[in-house]
């Protein structure tokens, strides 16, 4: 495999705070690689360092194979306000050509207009941009991001670079880039915190931790497991350092006025000994523990409640026309109950956040009714964030809210004191948020909301922005939190480690609720579809059939008005028997394929194999059953 990128000796610091130093790795053709840092640590400066995006503090070096085409998708894309959406595709597409062809022979002809317009309206009917020339100031934040994951792919280009791609996308779109990842031979090092993306699509893990970089040859579930490892292997080696340096320091200390006499390299490995002695791995975890107030039977009534948006901006959602009323809930009853834990989940725009504004009271309905707890204490977790003044420090932030919270055990600490189980030392207190990562201040954000000691927790898409280590502790803390939870995320490992059952929203209002995980709604969907497959396989057959009979009847005369249709060929009946075989046969392999890929316990190489495999069986599934309509329908 050709070597697609080197680095060498990088660094990164800002202020005394060291991100890397003189970190190296390569990267080569078809390796798709997942880097994996705690907030704060350097992952978006790394990644910006190799896309040119900014420089190494002292040196080093980025080497890309010369004439690869790279593409690089930022967390959050700027593009120019009154530019459409197709425009701003079609500019990435000519920009791609433009380079190409200044790479290539002067002879070389260029793509034809009608195949550069196919390619895109493609690319954009795949990603449910449909409405092609809305502006992107009519845009919401998960149709930009689907536009820069449109431009991005429409370069096809040779090694991409993405940070956090599934962020603000939902769930149907994230498959869809899954699939498509997964079955793509491109070079690929992304950042995500979703574990089931990564798990699925990445055969390398780069881990960057306390400035250095540690490399797995594996899936997520592997590097797991080889992290802890690591991190035993290391105590394990520094406790025989510091046993062997309590010896050491007793020689060293025998007859001080002979130490000239001592053997010189016994005294420098005892400084080399303790030097590793003295290392340490810090593991730095945040510690969730907050009382939750006293809940009482009744949480929230919801009786016919509706809501409905008259005369709503395509921004909304996309897909309605100005003057058409939105409808986010229709008829909605339900009684929630103490210590439930639900999962929201549907397409951008379909009311889901406006469901959660209805809950807590930030919204009226338009009609029915909806009654809440004495006892509630609501815990809001918007997926807008606070707005945090900039200028304000760590410590002015939270003062802002208490000046102290009341843990788990009753006691009561300073905000001085919990912002510590947070990860933020004394030593941040004083920065102003306008310095911390985007992890940083959603990390903060949660505090503020844990702070006040709620007991009906409402988290609309909690995993953006944060770490993976962060995520695994802020489960563990929800899987027991006595309260009731509500969350809306497109994170499926999130969702199913959590959700009871799930809200459907399946827009016009309608929502139906789901007993189990998403994992088993996503296969009871796939399960319907197959079904619905099957019977219009069946009713083809049927009317097949039929027609054949009517030809029959009649003397052998054409019905007036009927199409005249022929007899299958001896060959052509056998290659329908064999199609649907086949069919039925790829059906069978296709469903494995999905099982083994979400079982996680594939070794890099099988997960390679079955990603490849898999996107070859959709293909010849989708020829096949294309050529069997055509054969049913003579």
């Amino acid at each position: 495999m050709a070597s697609y990128l080197q680095v060498e000796n990088i660094s990164k610091s800002y202020g005394t705070k060291v991100l890397f130093d003189n970190i190296s790795f390569n990267i080569n053709e078809g390796d798709k690689i997942a880097l994996i840092a705690p907030n704060g640590t350097g992952k978006t400066s790394l990644l910006s360092i190799l896309a040119g995006k900014d420089s190494s503090d002292r040196g080093g070096e980025v080497k890309f194979l010369k004439d690869i085409t790279i593409s690089f998708l930022e967390q959050e894309s700027c593009f120019p306000a009154d530019e459409s959406i197709y425009e701003v595709v079609q500019k990435a597409r000519r920009d791609k050509n433009k380079k190409s062809y200044n790479k290539r022979a002067a002879d070389t002809a260029e793509v034809p207009e009608w195949e550069e317009e196919y390619r895109i309206n493609e690319i954009l009917y795949r990603l449910k941009l449909e409405n092609t020339s809305n502006k992107i100031c009519e845009l919401s934040g998960g149709e930009i991001k689907r536009v820069a994951i449109a431009a991005m792919l429409i370069t096809e280009p040779d090694f991409l670079i993405m940070d956090e791609p599934t962020n603000h996308l939902d769930l149907e779109t994230i498959e869809y880039l899954e699939e498509m990842l997964s079955r793509t031979r491109c070079t690929l090092l992304m950042v995500t915190h979703d574990r089931y993306f990564l798990d699925r699509i990445c055969n390398q893990i780069l881990e960057l931790w306390e400035g250095n970089l540690y490399q797995y040859n594996g899936n997520y579930s592997y590097f797991l497991e080889k992290r802890d490892e690591r991190i035993n292997n290391f105590k394990a080696e520094t406790d025989r350092a510091r046993n062997l340096l309590r010896t050491e320091l007793d020689w060293m200390r025998r007859m001080p006025c002979a130490r000239g006499t001592k053997a010189k390299y016994r005294i420098d490995a005892f400084y080399d000994l303790k030097e590793r002695a003295s290392q340490r791995i810090s593991e730095k975890n945040i510690d969730i523990n907050v009382k939750v107030s006293r809940l009482g039977k009744k949480i929230i009534n919801c009786e016919h409640v509706g809501y409905v948006w008259e005369n709503p901006t395509s921004s909304k959602s996309g897909s309605e026309s100005y003057n058409a009323n939105w409808v986010g809930i229709d008829d909605f009853t339900y009684k929630f109950a103490p210590g439930e834990k639900i999962g929201i989940v549907g397409k951008n725009g379909v009311g889901k956040s406006t469901f959660l504004n209805l809950l807590t009271g930030d919204l009226q309905p338009t009609s029915g009714e909806i009654e809440r707890g004495e006892t509630v204490v609501f815990g809001y977790y918007r997926q807008s964030g606070i707005e945090f003044n900039p200028n304000d420090t760590v410590i002015d932030a939270v003062q802002k809210i208490a000046e102290t919270v009341t843990l788990s055990d009753g006691k009561n600490v300073p905000v001085t004191t919990f912002l510590n189980y947070f990860l933020f030392p004394p030593p941040t207190h004083r920065i102003k948020i306008e310095k911390l990562s985007g992890g940083e201040k959603r990390r903060l954000y949660l505090l503020t909301v844990l702070m006040k000691n709620p007991n009906v927790l409402i988290l609309d898409e909690p995993t953006n922005d944060l770490d993976i280590l962060t995520l695994n502790v802020l489960e563990e803390y929800l899987k027991d939190f006595p309260g009731s939870l509500i969350i809306v995320s497109h994170d499926r490992f999130f969702l199913d480690k959590l959700a009871d059952h799930l809200f459907i929203f399946e827009g016009n209002g309608i929502i139906k609720d789901f007993v189990g995980s998403y994992s088993g709604y996503r296969q009871y969907m796939k399960d319907k579809e197959a079904e619905r497959r099957a019977k219009e396989r069946e009713l083809a057959e049927k009317q097949a059939k039929q027609s054949g009979q009517g030809k029959a009847s009649g003397n052998g005369r054409q019905e007036a008005g009927a199409p005249k249709k022929r007899k299958l060929s001896y060959k052509e009946q056998r290659e329908l028997e064999q199609l649907e075989k086949e069919l039925e046969t790829l059906n069978e392999e296709k469903a494995a394929l999905e099982e083994a890929l979400s079982s996680g316990t594939l070794s890099a190489e099988e997960l390679t194999a079955s990603s490849t495999r898999i996107g070859e069986v959709i293909t010849l599934l989708d020829e096949k059953e294309m050529r069997w309509l055509e054969l049913s329908d003579i």
